[in-house]
């Protein structure tokens, strides 16, 4: 859905209802902490609909050919939300579907945050929150500079935005009109003790990313249709980077973990929580 920037950010939306697709995708991430009894669940179910639309319909690549120099890349800078991008990777064949028992394990290739050469499928190690966003810009200079025909997606937090290294990034890019570049903002406005809104207010976020340079879309994050339409056409503009902001909610899909500050992360899950976390997700 495209619109123009507001002076509010807010999309005048009802709850998305998931689909089985979405409702399965949550399954296997709980799956994943079932194993694991730890992770980042709230994050990365307020992530599921945007990474399952990019990798089911936006980005082009090849997982028998993680490193294919015509692929796109697509930097995961909300490093904390992995266990939304791993379940995606596994199921696209980027690495076999054992590994995600083995999350934070010793024996496995799945840390608790990206690391590059070690996962197929991972452009950069990230979780350092602030530092993706300028890394997709080097990216997307070197694609242009190389006369590259790939695109470069970005996926940042509302956190993020928090840090100046993130403006600065959004400044560099518009400097150099990275119509190449694509940035996607997880906008759930929570962080990890509090809402974006308390912590450091964002609004009126789409004026501010319009003001640097930026051309500026907003969808509901939540709702497959949307965010195929919104991220069919980019670029947004021929001669400007662009910026999806996706409207979510964090913990999508269980009412407990809805907003909930406690699930932000779990480093002790029990199996009463697994199973009324499968519970709620059978739909």
């Amino acid at each position: 859905m495209n619109r123009s920037p507001t002076s509010t950010n807010r999309l005048p939306t009802t709850p998305s209802p998931l689909d089985s697709r979405s409702r399965a995708l949550r399954r296997a991430i709980v799956r994943v902490v079932e194993a694991s009894r730890r992770g980042h669940i709230g994050s990365a179910f307020s992530l599921v609909e945007i990474l399952r639309v990019l990798y089911d319909d936006i980005l082009r690549y090849d997982p028998s050919r993680p490193r294919w120099p015509d692929r796109d890349r697509c930097v995961f800078s909300k490093g904390h939300g992995c266990l939304a991008l791993y379940v995606i990777l596994a199921e696209k064949g980027f690495f076999p579907a054992h590994e995600l028992t083995r999350f934070c394990q010793d024996d496995g290739i799945l840390g608790g945050h990206p690391e590059y050469g070690k996962i197929p499928g991972v452009e950069a190690s990230t979780g350092s929150l602030g530092h993706g966003l300028s890394l997709a810009i080097g990216m997307a200079l070197g694609a242009r500079q190389a006369h590259a025909g790939h695109r470069v997606f970005a996926v940042i937090s509302d956190g993020e935005c928090n840090e100046g290294a993130t403006w600065e990034a959004a400044l560099c890019a518009s400097k150099h009109r990275l119509s190449n570049l694509t940035a996607v903002l997880d906008y759930n406005q929570q962080q990890s003790y509090s809402t974006t809104h308390e912590v450091l207010e964002l609004d009126p976020l789409a004026d501010k990313w319009s003001a640097f340079g930026w051309e500026v879309r907003e969808a509901d994050g939540h709702d497959v249709n949307q965010l195929q339409l919104a991220l069919r056409p980019v670029p947004f503009h021929p001669e400007k980077p662009s910026l999806l902001i996706c409207h979510t909610i964090k913990g999508k899909g269980v009412s407990f973990v809805e907003n909930n500050l406690k699930w932000h992360h779990k480093s002790k899950i029990s199996d009463m929580e697994v199973r009324a976390l499968l519970a709620e997700l059978e739909g």
